[in-house]
């Protein structure tokens, strides 16, 4: 169900879209984290009733479910790896991303540190970058070839697969936005935004968007960073999850807000009923969006128009 209101006068367009269905009996309690495998068969997810889950995507069905880890749920991040198996991440690490295929994961956290780790050992195989301030966010991707994103002091080790050629991107609580060379470690830019950066992603190897505690969704051509390319300000509420999408992205906040901008659309897509209750994160596969909230609720939307 879904109804489109417009102001011609500000040349305005907002399409409400309710859930396809929603799967409330996953979680007792609000629901911090959420992803969906590569096949769109599977979700996972984590919740402050200190419990991690595995479902049917259809259906909310529970798979497996682990209530023995004693983790601080608000603060970790589950990672869909190859054949469809999870790493979850807690106590103090932020956010993490997948290098390549997954054999080698990086994490960020509270310590103000970015990190590389070698998932087949469980090691750690260096510190990408000591910002002195917590990093709530990162994401990895493939640069621009035009960007110079230095040289290694030292020969990376043999365990360190598809670093080359990436920039890890840092959302840092200090207010900055930084960009460093994955596998050289060498810092490529540092921009200072309105308030502590939450999210970060690509929307391709030229384009980034960040997202701030005051609402503002920044984004940027790495090639240039001294101004944004433009700055998406819907609401003050803090922007807690960006999502490429598409020719666009979807972003939630802390108001319950989670909308979808695409550029072949001439209204902006509101996914509604988390009411005033944050959003934390968003997942997709195909036509299907996913979202966790507050209240304990796994909302899916089925994109049909799209």
């Amino acid at each position: 169900k879904s109804i489109l209101i417009s102001c011609p006068h500000e040349n305005v367009s907002t399409k409400f879209l309710a859930p396809y269905t929603t799967f409330g009996r996953i979680h007792q309690k609000s629901i911090t984290c959420l992803d969906i495998s590569s096949g769109g068969g599977l979700g996972v997810s984590t919740s402050t009733d200190g419990t991690m889950k595995i479902w049917q995507a259809a259906n909310g069905e529970i798979r497996v479910r682990t209530s023995s880890f004693v983790l601080d749920y608000a603060s970790s991040v589950c990672i869909p790896c190859s054949l469809n198996t999870w790493l979850c991440f807690g106590a103090g690490i932020l956010d993490t991303a997948i290098v390549d295929r997954g054999r080698n994961v990086l994490s960020c956290s509270r310590d103000g540190t970015a990190r590389l780790w070698d998932c087949g050992k469980s090691a750690c195989l260096g510190v990408i970058a000591d910002c002195g301030s917590p990093v709530n966010g990162i994401a990895v991707g493939t640069a621009e070839s035009s960007l110079n994103l230095g040289t290694p002091e030292t020969a990376p080790s043999e365990r360190e697969i598809g670093t080359e050629g990436k920039i890890l991107l840092l959302a840092r609580e200090d207010k900055r936005l930084q960009g460093v060379g994955l596998q050289s470690r060498q810092p490529v830019f540092l921009f200072v935004g309105s308030d502590a950066f939450n999210c970060c992603t690509f929307l391709s190897s030229t384009y980034i968007l960040a997202g701030t505690q005051d609402g503002n969704i920044y984004q940027l051509d790495v090639r240039n960073t001294n101004a944004p390319i433009q700055v998406i300000h819907r609401s003050g509420a803090p922007v807690l999850s960006l999502l490429p999408y598409r020719d666009g992205f979807i972003a939630s906040q802390g108001d319950g807000t989670c909308f979808i901008i695409q550029q072949d659309l001439d209204y902006v897509l509101d996914l509604t009923e988390a009411d005033c209750d944050p959003v934390y994160k968003v997942a997709s596969w195909e036509k299907q969006i996913y979202t966790c909230c507050r209240d304990g609720i796994v909302r899916r939307y089925q994109l049909s128009d799209l």
